[in-house]
Order: structure tokens, then C-alpha cells, then sequence
């Protein structure tokens, strides 16, 4: 794992400080690679990498090139499948020069041109740049697991795992980005290309940009998330299915534990991660360090089903104790890292985690995402299979008590059933909406926009959230299953850009600890996506194919056990005594006018209503993190000078092409 940051010219040559200009990119994101840093420059391009050792220690060094070394690459993440690549491009006649996963890339790239991205199985972004047709070709993984980020200002090319690396250019505009904070504050993050900055985008998951000087990128997409018509599903017995699933999961997790050092596992007590530390155990015969969180409050803490998958894999464990007071501690500095604004706390535990991992010396770690996105776990699909059969007898009280099976810890007394069943009859018969399956919850995180400033909603004007989203669904969406359809949106929304970013790439690396995520290995999820929608949700069980394809690994509490949505204090964490200080400054000092974004009357009175009661709604805990963690955005990222280290740590190699010669400096 590392991070990349680069320049190229597109109307003219780079200024001559082209190299310490890289060098601030490179510094201000230090943590995604504190092992060492390398730099290409000629007079046309600056790449830059900051590098987290892991494959070939000794002899990784980026930027890494090719035979005649006319391409370069810097690159972020890993290739699982490089061996077999690498053996393949030996028989064609390609040379290399190191073990790494990277070199594999670039003769891919010579091999295949920007079709080299189909070959690989990885989570990557990465820049190549072609010094003689003077192009740079940069890709983004499948699923958006590792970052990449891009601008184009005063005729160059800026890009970064990082927008704190472009914005060391002082003459990069900061500013927020109107519609994508309406995003945020309806989808828990920005729609791609989309960032909360105006100005910089994000190359979307799947994408590739290419860009040669005088014109502008060619971005395309090169692969999507799945969908799949409801006669085209795949036929066979549940017995073979669930003997194709722990295949592919199980060579998913063996391409994962490729790597020169260590490879620990997170384990939260659930199903996915527990699957993961099984398979490690018992496939691999391998004795795997887990790591886990524990929380003071009993709803958020898990600590008893990790304690028993520990007893049951005889495993070395180690876990981090999270309090209330930390997650106030730690919040400036988790939006640091993340970039964007947050509706929960729920990324802080996270960062804690990733520090732990560090602790102990570990980089590498397994962890559970993105198993309920493809197979089927989130409540949020179980909710739109009732509603859907709900909705051909609206009358049924049977019929709308089955929600009672998904909350019955909300469902237990008269009132409460009532509000709750009214909540979800909210647009119950509108089934042809393709959205219908989210609705609900973005319809709920909208009214979050009663907080903007009446500036702020003049500038987003008659922006529609769900037009725009509608207009970017592909053909094959309205031909899919209901269930895959939920799945598809999940998965190009929350999970990538938001699970996979804020509580995953972002937080992981500010631990220098990379996360390797077999579920979202493409072929479980393209093999996944052809499963019927009866073996993933069978009646109410959700996961049911993946619970079967494991149940000889786990223990049968384990493998029984009902999903535990992650979750973190918002408010005690916030607005408890060590805290509340900070809090109401960042909220009703001048920092609320300088900013423009909210109404500080009603943020003044969110406040007062959030002191006052001693349990808060959900709506109004995610206005406290979303609007603070807003105003400490704009207060971290757009006010005064960007805080840019020195340059002078340098990279440990420098490669000069600007005088038409190689120059490296130790």
C-alpha cells in the first residue's frame, strides 16, 4: 500500500520546482508510506510515490519503468494475481527487474495498452506515464477500494490518492462544492466524479483517464457492478452453489495472504469476518492475529463473539478499548483523513483500530467488507422485501408487522409499532421508482438540509439528488431483480464511497495499514450476481447462501447469529464533558459565519434540543456530525494557509529526466 501524487503539462512545460513541488504532495500524505519515497520528473511529468513496503521490501522501489524505461508508473494497492501475470509476460518476452506486483502492471500496459486493467485481480489506482507518446494512463480498481484524485488547473494535470496533496499547490482553489454537500447530505457521501471540493474530482471506480497535452482526459469505463436479468440467473442445487461460493472465497483469501510480511485479520464477532479468520485458520494452517474493537456501552459492543471465535481458533488476539471521550478526541482528525463531510462517528473506532494494527507491527489485515453488499445482508434489502409485498395488500396488518422482525428492539409496545409502521408506509406503493429500495433512508437524510444557510441552498438551486442519480443508471438496471437493484445501488453508493473510503481506505492508512477485502474479490461478485435472490435472502435469513457455504468453519452461534449493524455514540461521544466546549465553539463561534454553509439559529437550537433530552433522535444525531464535521472541513482545508510539510525530507530517489539524462540522488 502507498500513495501517488503527480503533475503533468498539458499546455506547457513543468515550472522548475517541479521536484520539491512533488515532494510537498508526496510529505503531507507521509502515512499511506512512511517506509520511503521516490520520484520520476522530466519536463513534461512529475510522478511521486510514498511507499508501504510489502511485496519485495528490498527491491520495490517506485517509480518503477520498463525495459527502455520510456514508461513509468507510480502505483497504489496490490495485484493478487501478479505471479501468474508476471509468468505469463515472461513467456511473451518481457524482462524484469524487481519481484514486484508494480513492474507486472507496466508490461501488462505494454502488452495490452489500457485493456491491461481486464487482467487484473487487485485493488489499485495507479499513473503510468509514457514518456515518448507523452500520455499518462491512470486506472482506479473495480469497486473504488483504493482512492485517486484529480484536478486540472492553470494547463496541468494534478492528481493524488489524496486531495490534501493537491491542494499544496497554493494556487489550487479550496473551496466547498455546493451540490456535492446536497450529495452528502442525502447519500452519506458525493457522487462520483464528485468531491467535496470544488474543482477536484475523483476518477470513479472501474474508470480509466487518459491524457495526452493539448486535450482534454478520455475517461472510460471499463467495468461495472453486475446486474442481472432475472432468467439468466444460474441453475443448480444449493449444495453446488454453496460449493462455488467457498471456491471462490477461499482463492480469494489465498491470493490475499500473498505478501513479504504478515497478515493479521480484523474480527469483529460477525459473520464475514469470522468466515475470513476461519479460513485463514483452517484452510491455510496458518495461526492469524485478529484485531478487534470493544465500546463502553453494551448496544455497540461485540466483545463476546469475538472472545468466542478467538476460543475457536485458538488465535492470538489483540483489541482496543474505544471510549466516549475518544471519539471526541480523535473527530478533528479523522475528517483530516477523510476528506469529506461524516453523518456518524462511526470511522473514529476504525482509526483506532488501524492504530493498534501499527502497534503491534502489522500492515496487513483481512477484513469483512462488503460481504452483505454482495450477499445480501443489509436490512435495508429485507426492508424493501416486505415493503414490496406489503405493497400488493397495503391493508394487511400482518402484512406490515413482518417489519417488526428486522427492529424488534423498536417494535415491543403499541406506540412505537405504530411510528415505525408508518414510517415505512411512506411511499409504500411506489414500486415502479427504481430508487425504491433507498428511498426511505434518503428521504430520511435529506431532512438534514433543513440546517443549510438559505446561501448555501440558493447556490445547490434546483439541483435534483435523485434525477442525477437516475440519469447515471445503466440500461440493464430496470431489467434486474428487485433485490439486485438494491444491491447495485448500495454498492455504487454507499459502499464506494463511502464504506470503502471514510470507514475503510481512509482511516486504515492513517495507521499506515493496508485492508485486503476478499468478498469484493470481482469474481465472487460477478459470480454473486447471478445468484437467484431466494438463495441470498431466503424468507427473512439474509446472507443464507454464504451462512451454508460456512457453517462447517463456525461455531452455530456464529454462523446463527443476526446481523449487528456497526455502530458508534454520536452524541455521547461529541457533547460529553470533555468535549462540549469544543463543540459549541465549532457551532456558534464566528467559524458558523465564515463558512456560510448553515443557519446558525437552528444549529443553535439543534444544540440546545440534543442537551435538553436525554435520548436524541437518529435525525438529530446526524446533523451533530454532519454539520461539525463540516465546519471542521472548512476550518481544516479552506481557511488560511494549507498546512504543507517541508520539502526538504525529499525522496529517497529522484530521477531527473529534465536535461535528457538519468541523475538519481540518494
Amino acid at each position: 500500500m502507498c500513495g501517488i501524487a503527480g503533475t503533468i503539462g498539458l499546455t506547457s512545460p513543468l515550472p522548475s520546482d517541479a521536484v520539491d513541488a512533488t515532494a510537498r504532495m508526496l510529505n503531507v500524505i507521509g502515512h499511506r508510506g512512511p517506509d520511503e519515497a521516490g520520484l520520476y520528473v522530466d519536463d513534461t511529468a512529475a510522478l511521486g510515490q510514498v511507499r508501504l513496503s510489502i511485496i519485495d521490501l528490498a527491491g520495490g522501489h517506485q517509480p518503477i519503468h520498463n525495459e527502455d524505461q520510456s514508461l513509468w508508473i507510480v502505483f497504489n494497492g496490490e495485484i493478487f494475481n501478479y505471479l501468474e501475470l508476471r509468468e505469463d509476460l515472461i513467456l511473451r518476452g518481457h524482462r524484469f527487474y524487481t519481484n514486484t506486483d508494480t513492474e507486472v502492471i507496466v508490461h501488462l500496459y505494454e502488452q495490452y495498452g489500457s485493456d491491461c486493467v481486464q487482467h487484473l485481480n487487485g485493488q489499485f489506482a495507479f499513473a503510468i506515464w509514457d514518456s515518448r507518446r507523452r500520455t499518462v494512463f491512470m486506472a482506479r480498481d473495480r469497486v473504488g477500494i483504493r482512492p485517486l484524485h484529480y484536478t486540472i488547473h492553470q494547463g496541468r494535470l494534478t492528481f493524488a490518492s489524496e486531495i490534501k496533496s493537491i491542494l499544496t499547490d497554493p494556487s489550487v482553489p479550496r473551496k466547498p462544492d455546493p451540490i456535492a454537500l446536497d450529495q452528502i447530505f442525502t447519500f452519506w457521501a458525493p457522487l462520483t466524479p464528485r468531491t467535496a471540493f470544488e474543482g477536484i474530482s475523483e476518477l470513479p471506480p472501474g474508470h480509466t483517464l487518459i491524457c495526452r497535452p493539448g486535450q482534454s482526459p478520455d475517461i472510460r469505463c471499463y467495468w461495472q457492478v453486475p446486474l442481472c436479468d432475472p432468467q439468466d440467473c444460474i441453475t443448480g442445487s444449493v449444495e453446488d452453489l454453496s460449493q462455488q461460493v467457498r471456491d471462490l472465497l477461499t482463492d480469494a483469501v489465498r491470493l490475499r495472504l500473498r505478501a513479504d510480511v504478515p497478515v493479521g485479520s480484523y474480527l469483529s464477532g460477525g459473520l464475514d469476518s469470522s468466515i475470513l479468520a476461519s479460513l485463514v485458520v483452517k484452510e491455510f494452517n496458518n495461526q492469524v492475529r485478529t484485531f478487534g474493537l470493544r465500546f463502553e456501552e453494551s448496544e455497540f459492543d461485540e466483545t463476546l463473539y469475538q472472545h468466542q471465535m478467538v476460543t475457536a481458533l485458538k488465535c492470538h488476539h489483540s483489541e482496543i478499548l474505544v471510549s466516549n471521550e475518544e471519539i471526541g478526541s480523535h473527530f478533528d482528525k479523522a475528517v483530516w483523513h477523510i476528506e469529506k463531510p461524516l453523518l456518524r462517528t462511526s470511522p473514529i473506532p476504525l482509526m483506532r483500530l488501524a492504530g493498534l494494527v501499527h502497534d503491534q507491527g502489522f500492515k496487513v489485515v483481512l477484513s469483512g467488507e462488503g460481504a452483505d453488499e454482495v450477499f445480501g445482508g443489509y436490512n435495508i434489502f429485507r426492508e424493501a422485501k416486505i415493503r414490496r409485498y406489503w405493497a400488493k395488500a397495503p391493508e394487511s396488518a400482518r402484512r406490515a408487522a413482518l417489519i417488526g422482525r428486522l427492529y424488534p428492539y423498536i417494535f415491543n409496545d403499541a406506540r412505537s409499532r405504530q411510528t415505525v409502521q408508518s414510517f415505512f408506509a411512506r411511499g409504500l406503493e411506489d414500486v415502479g421508482n427504481p430508487l425504491y429500495s433507498h428511498q426511505l433512508r434518503w428521504d430520511n437524510t435529506r431532512r438534514l438540509r433543513q440546517f443549510f444557510s438559505d446561501d448555501l441552498t440558493s447556490q445547490i438551486g434546483s439541483y435534483d439528488p435523485y434525477a442525477d442519480l437516475t440519469s447515471q443508471l445503466p440500461k440493464t438496471f430496470h431489467h434486474a431483480h428487485d433485490l439486485s437493484k438494491a444491491q447495485y445501488l448500495e454498492m455504487t453508493t454507499f459502499m464506494s464511497q463511502y464504506l470503502l473510503s471514510s470507514q475503510g481506505d481512509r482511516v486504515a492508512m492513517s495507521g499506515s495499514v493496508e485492508t485486503r477485502v476478499p468478498f469484493l474479490d470481482h469474481r465472487v461478485i460477478e459470480f454473486m450476481a447471478r445468484v437467484s435472490p431466494r438463495h441470498k435472502i431466503a424468507g427473512l435469513t439474509e446472507k443464507a447462501l454464504l451462512r451454508r457455504s460456512f457453517a462447517h468453519l463456525l461455531p452455530e452461534a456464529i454462523c446463527r447469529r443476526n446481523k449487528h449493524p456497526y455502530r458508534t455514540p454520536i452524541k455521547q461521544g461529541l457533547l460529553n464533558e470533555m468535549h462540549r466546549d469544543y463543540v459549541h465553539d465549532m457551532l456558534t463561534g464566528p467559524g458558523m459565519t465564515r463558512a456560510g454553509l448553515f443557519n446558525p439559529q437552528k444549529v443553535s437550537r439543534l444544540l440546545d434540543r440534543l442537551e435538553r433530552r436525554p435520548h436524541s433522535s437518529e435525525t438529530d444525531n446526524m446533523a451533530l456530525a454532519g454539520v461539525l464535521s463540516t465546519q471542521s472541513l472548512y476550518e481544516q482545508f479552506m481557511v488560511g494557509p494549507m498546512a504543507c510539510p517541508d520539502a526538504a525530507s525529499g525522496a529517497n530517489q529522484v530521477i531527473d529526466r529534465r536535461r535528457c539524462m538519468a541523475a538519481t540522488t540518494p
